[in-house]
């Protein structure tokens, strides 16, 4: 008996309309649909007119399940894999049952389609010709901290997936780790009604979640460190920024344009970089401040 395929579907992330007419008759057609909630699966399905039975997969069963998806699937069986939205695997259950049916010699295909990584990076307006995925960070403030502080040099722009009621204190801490100069996007509900992008340096978009909770599914995208910032940003002086601020000023730029430019590629607060200017040329001649 020949072995059934496994489906790797994706499905919509907010508008139903994104549910690809392939999608539609892949979940038709096959046996058997391993979803991670079969309440908003079902939802899904009944929208579409389809009445494919399903069964629950997720991540405190997704061992057990695996074994018994594989079976089915040496004996012909057809599946589907879906998530509750967008591209199943990513930072979701699935990872067990593909890698298990790559194992045991069964087909695995991909049925692309929305996927949140790809349309927040698409229209975050940051650099993405390569861009790096980091899911969602650890949970507790020691671990997250650690894991932002490797990221540090990253010179790819960076997607994280985060909790709406943690975004306040993951911004902060952002800012504290690459500067809160540094660029950066948080997209919440996208594709929905009340989708909304918020652009702007980690630092103002930490205070803003500081004093404005957010709700929904929050997508983030951190700009890389900007080339040739590397030697800068792991603890520059203050004389060094005083020097780079004096070319500039000697080019013609005023003091602020100027100590916006250091603060980006030092990965430094603006307002710090500004004051230790200010007091660095009040040495000398009283500067034009703008």
């Amino acid at each position: 008996m020949a072995s059934g395929i496994l489906y790797v579907v994706a499905t919509p992330i907010g508008n139903p309309e994104d549910l690809s007419a392939r999608a539609k008759s892949i979940l038709r057609e096959v046996d058997l649909i391993a979803c991670e909630d079969t309440r908003r699966t079902g939802r899904l399905l009944a929208a579409i007119g389809v009445r494919t039975p399903m069964l629950s997969y997720f991540e405190h069963n997704e061992q057990r399940r695996a074994a018994e998806l594989v079976e089915r699937l040496k004996r012909g069986a057809s599946v589907a894999l879906v998530s509750d939205a967008g591209t199943p695997i990513v930072s979701d259950p699935g990872f067990r049952l593909v890698r298990a049916a790559i194992d045991a010699g069964i087909a695995v295909t991909a049925v692309p389609g929305p996927s949140a990584v790809a349309a927040a990076v698409s229209i975050s307006g940051l650099p993405s010709n390569r861009f790096t995925f980091e899911g969602f960070l650890p949970p507790k403030s020691a671990a997250r901290t650690r894991a932002l502080k490797a990221l540090h040099t990253e010179a790819r722009t960076m997607v994280f997936f985060e909790a709406a009621r943690r975004l306040g204190a993951t911004l902060r801490e952002m800012a504290a780790a690459f500067g809160e100069s540094r660029r950066a996007v948080v997209l919440r509900e996208l594709t929905k009604v009340h989708e909304e992008i918020i652009r702007g340096t980690l630092g103002d978009l930490a205070s803003r979640f500081a004093a404005q909770p957010a709700l929904g599914e929050i997508t983030i995208i951190v700009e890389g460190l900007v080339e040739g910032a590397a030697q800068a940003t792991t603890g520059p002086d203050s004389e060094g920024a005083e020097v780079t601020i004096e070319k500039l000023l000697e080019a013609g730029m005023g003091l602020k344009e100027a100590s916006a430019i250091v603060a980006r590629l030092t990965n430094r607060s603006r307002r710090e970089v500004y004051q230790e200017a200010l007091r660095g040329t009040r040495k000398g001649k009283e500067p034009e401040t703008d």
